[in-house]
């Protein structure tokens, strides 16, 4: 069975839900309405960290939320099938970025 085969979208029946729909909107407001990963605005998806066909009880978790754009949830997925590997240096560079990009964020949320 190929990779793409394998994979189902066993996220269906949570994303349909009213309860998801709130979700979401915690998710994306508590993320500043921006992909956690490269900072877009646009095209913006939640996403589970946590793939919910490997934990299902986690589906309506906010923790287990992220915000991310079209692009980065695209490269997530293909990871998680199995279709690309990400380059451990580019990771940990990306990582630090988001890393300095948040701090402003959370200081500013501090002094409001």
């Amino acid at each position: 069975m190929g990779v793409m085969r394998e994979h189902r979208r066993h996220s269906r029946a949570v994303t349909k839900s009213r309860r998801w729909k709130a979700m979401r909107m915690q998710a994306l407001e508590r993320d500043g309405w921006q992909c956690v990963r490269c900072g877009e605005r646009r095209r913006l998806e939640v996403d589970h960290i946590e793939p919910v066909r490997n934990r299902p009880d986690l589906s309506y978790t906010l923790s287990n939320l992220q915000t991310l754009c079209g692009r980065c949830h695209a490269r997530k997925t293909r990871i998680e099938v199995g279709m690309g590997q990400p380059n451990p240096a580019r990771e940990a560079w990306k990582s630090l970025l988001r890393e300095m990009q948040r701090k402003p964020i959370e200081e500013r949320k501090r002094n409001a």
